[in-house]
């Protein structure tokens, strides 16, 4: 690399980083929302929490880092064109494809990157994820119902709980089961304790009413109760024994599906969708710098600035973006849509780098 060039790098790389960070930030606290319940509600310790924050990071960095790439591109070359630097870029001799060269070579970086993330990263990541979930549900299931709240702990299966007591006693009952095809079952209770079972948890309610109606016939029996168990069973399938997703594969296993995926077609669109997804996914990075560099190195210098160009290159990339999210989305469906990813994503690279090189 020449000097100019490594000046350019080194700009965009530090822009790349910072635009990564701040969109990781973003997510992150997003990501959070849906997991600081364990950390309030149901007492689990803040390593618990930060472990599975950590752990969501490898599945969305794939798709923060090609739009950071984007966001560096045109901040950094726009930033240049309004200082003059590129102006006289360009009056000493370089042309739109030397100045664009340091974003190429940091695209084809990004791609790689996203490319093992896509590989190792992220199906590792998922499994671990989906592990801690099912530990921390069995460890700290009271997190599942809280006081004041019509909580749905399971399907079909609805619970209230009024007051928890200190020593963590329920007060306040009341159960909602529908689990029973053709039936409606609803318990009410002055006290209730949570324990374990051997295919989830239990509440043993005392001093208490059960009402069961018949759908189809519409009677309604009352029974009075001292004691009563409801085995709520959320988790009889253990980890071990649960079907992975396709997220979670490995890339051999999405190369070669085990004979349960051979004999399911949904599930092998699935495992497809995914297989495609991750190799084509890092194309993205590539095409995203062609669009930006081509929309503000082509044409003539603009002492008004490059608000329109600016404008055209964001829509372009959100345009790619959405495609990308929505072609997979139809891969899912379909298996004709796999290998179009690669041909969209591809699109913008030749006719942007005709026009770099003929301009």
């Amino acid at each position: 690399m020449t000097l100019i060039s490594r000046y350019l790098f080194r700009n965009l790389l530090t822009a790349t980083v910072f635009a990564t960070l701040a969109l990781t930030m973003t997510i992150w606290i997003t990501q959070s929302l849906r997991l600081i319940d364990l950390v309030i509600n149901a007492g689990a310790p803040f390593t618990v929490f930060f472990k599975m924050m950590l752990l969501t990071v490898p599945t969305f960095i794939g798709i923060i880092l090609p739009v950071a790439l984007a966001g560096a591109i045109l901040f950094t070359y726009n930033k240049l064109t309004q200082d003059s630097e590129l102006v006289v870029m360009r009056a000493v001799g370089f042309g739109p494809w030397h100045l664009a060269r340091p974003a190429l070579v940091l695209a084809l970086l990004i791609s790689l990157v996203v490319f093992l993330l896509n590989l190792f990263a992220s199906p590792a990541a998922n499994r671990e994820l989906v592990r801690l979930q099912y530990a921390v549900k069995h460890e700290f299931a009271s997190v599942l119902i809280r006081e004041g709240t019509f909580s749905d702990v399971g399907k079909n299966l609805t619970v209230y709980l009024r007051n928890r007591a200190d020593n963590g006693d329920m007060e306040g009952l009341l159960v909602y089961d529908t689990r029973t095809a053709g039936k409606e079952v609803t318990l009410i209770a002055q006290k209730g304790a949570l324990g374990d079972a051997p295919g989830g948890i239990r509440i043993v309610m005392v001093d208490g009413l059960r009402q069961e109606v018949d759908i189809a016939s519409g009677r309604m029996s009352e029974l009075y109760f001292d004691r009563y168990v409801v085995d709520f069973r959320l988790f009889d399938e253990k980890i071990e024994d649960r079907f992975p997703d396709s997220r979670e594969r490995s890339m051999k296993e999405l190369l070669r599906p085990p004979p349960e995926i051979l004999s399911n077609p949904q599930q092998m669109r699935q495992f497809a969708a995914e297989l495609h997804m991750r190799l084509s996914t890092p194309i993205l990075a590539i095409s995203f710098t062609f669009i930006a560099v081509t929309c503000l190195l082509f044409g003539e210098y603009n002492r008004r600035g490059q608000g329109q160009r600016l404008a055209i290159a964001v829509l372009l990339v959100v345009i790619l973006q959405v495609a990308s999210i929505g072609l997979t989305g139809l891969a899912n469906k379909n298996l004709v849509f796999g290998p179009l990813m690669y041909l969209i994503y591809a699109l913008p690279i030749l006719p942007a780098a005709w026009v770099l090189s003929h301009r």
